[in-house]
């Protein structure tokens, strides 16, 4: 998979990367594979208009799996090598590795024997690729299918170009695994959804890959329908990779990347049925309910500021003093007592945080009532299990910090200064003087 949108912030002298909260669906490999074969698949999931269009593309059948004996029975009912591929949101699973048995997320099974081995390999366990956290992600569902004879890869996708105001196909003769290692091979071309794929963009594909004129009747069918899926769906990304040439002269679909736009969810009620749930989404949409913005990160100091910009300069600068944070948590101007009692529960029971940051600047937000949401949550959870640093300044900031200070709350830690506080929450995290 090929990452089009990354967002940094870049202080003087380190470089500490925020993950932005782009509001988009990811759909997992097997509702992708169903969706490309035949819409009627979304009735089961949610509620379509009976005339929409079905996008018939060429992917193998396959099943998807929760248990090694399921995989067993599959392989045998299949009879001929499968392939079996672990669920999870992330690119690159065919490079990646299981904290089981160290092998990839793809791999191929001869015999029903051999699935049962793998599946008990896969499922429960952590796989970790380039695109997951350090720590991998749980795989709880394998798909598997009839295993194709390749005779060549491809890479066909479409997205956005933010910069020419268009949407783009993405072609390379050069897909799989690899794809990435390519970028030289690939080749834009940029068409209009009113128009479509046009005569101009069919010549330049087969000139480029080398289709023959039979083998553009089917090019030219599958990026029609892509184009058509496209739009109707509002999706953002549509990436098949790799897109094959068998033996014997068929391409097919072996695997399958899409992004919908989140602010289509109204019109989109059948995909996003498909959403998968993990316990970081719920959190995010606990959350966002209450006003708040929240997004998971790798590390391990918790925090609570308001503002965006404040919030990513808290980043910067725990960063710069060799500490990682574990969130992204912007209270804006909605930080009511329960706003923040949950925050502070949801911080709490990650097990990864190991202190927390709290870093207020009253404007619309008065201080003293941050104190007093703070206090409660306090009070609510038994006190704070872990290190928690408060700085508060602006609105009613003095009433804050004295209504803490006769708190006389454990591990509750008052700094007024910015470079202070982050200086503090690093050194309680680590054990080390910064």
């Amino acid at each position: 998979m090929i990452t089009w949108r990354s967002i940094t912030r870049t202080c003087q002298r380190h470089h500490a990367p925020i993950s932005a909260q782009v509001r988009r669906l990811n759909l997992l490999e097997h509702h992708s594979h169903k969706l490309l074969k035949d819409v009627r698949y979304l009735f089961m999931h949610g509620t379509i208009n009976a005339n929409t269009t079905q996008f018939k593309l060429p992917v193998p059948p396959g099943f998807l799996v929760a248990t090694p004996e399921q995989a067993k029975e599959v392989v045998s009912v299949i009879n001929a090598p499968s392939m079996i591929k672990a669920q999870v949101l992330a690119g690159g699973r065919g490079k990646g590795k299981f904290n089981s048995d160290g092998k990839s997320g793809v791999r191929l099974a001869s015999s029903p024997s051999e699935a049962f081995k793998d599946a008990t390999n896969m499922l429960g366990y952590y796989l970790t690729t380039a695109q997951t956290p350090k720590d991998g992600l749980r795989v709880d569902n394998l798909y598997i299918y009839k295993a194709v004879s390749i005779a060549q890869e491809f890479y066909f996708a479409m997205t956005f170009d933010r910069q020419h105001n268009s949407p783009v196909l993405l072609i390379s003769s050069s897909g799989g695994t690899n794809i990435e290692s390519n970028v030289d091979k690939m080749h834009k071309l940029w068409f209009k959804l009113s128009t479509g794929i046009t005569d101009e963009i069919d010549a330049y594909i087969q000139a480029e890959l080398g289709f023959s004129d039979t083998e553009m009747k089917d090019i030219h069918r599958i990026v029609v329908q892509m184009v058509k899926l496209f739009k109707e769906k509002d999706a953002t990304l549509l990436e098949l990779n790799p897109l094959v040439r068998t033996e014997e002269g068929e391409f097919i679909c072996v695997d399958a990347k899409f992004e919908f736009d989140n602010s289509a969810r109204y019109r989109q009620k059948g995909i996003f049925s498909l959403e998968e749930r993990s316990p970081e989404k719920e959190e995010e949409d606990q959350l966002a309910e209450l006003g708040l913005s929240y997004v998971r990160l790798d590390g391990n100091i918790g925090n609570i500021v308001n503002g965006a910009g404040l919030a990513m300069a808290t980043n910067d600068l725990i960063s710069l003093y060799g500490g990682k944070c574990a969130n992204f948590l912007d209270v804006g101007g909605a930080a009511t007592k329960e706003a923040l009692g949950k925050a502070f529960e949801i911080l709490q029971r990650d097990e990864r945080v190991k202190g927390i940051l709290i870093n207020i600047y009253g404007g619309i937000v008065r201080c003293d009532m941050i104190a007093e949401a703070i206090i409660a949550a306090a009070a609510e959870m038994g006190g704070f299990k872990c290190p928690v640093v408060v700085r508060l300044q602006g609105t009613n900031s003095e009433k804050g910090l004295k209504l803490i200070e006769q708190s006389g709350l454990k591990n509750l830690i008052v700094e007024g200064e910015f470079e202070k506080a982050a200086r503090m929450i690093v050194k309680e995290t680590s054990g080390t003087e910064v």
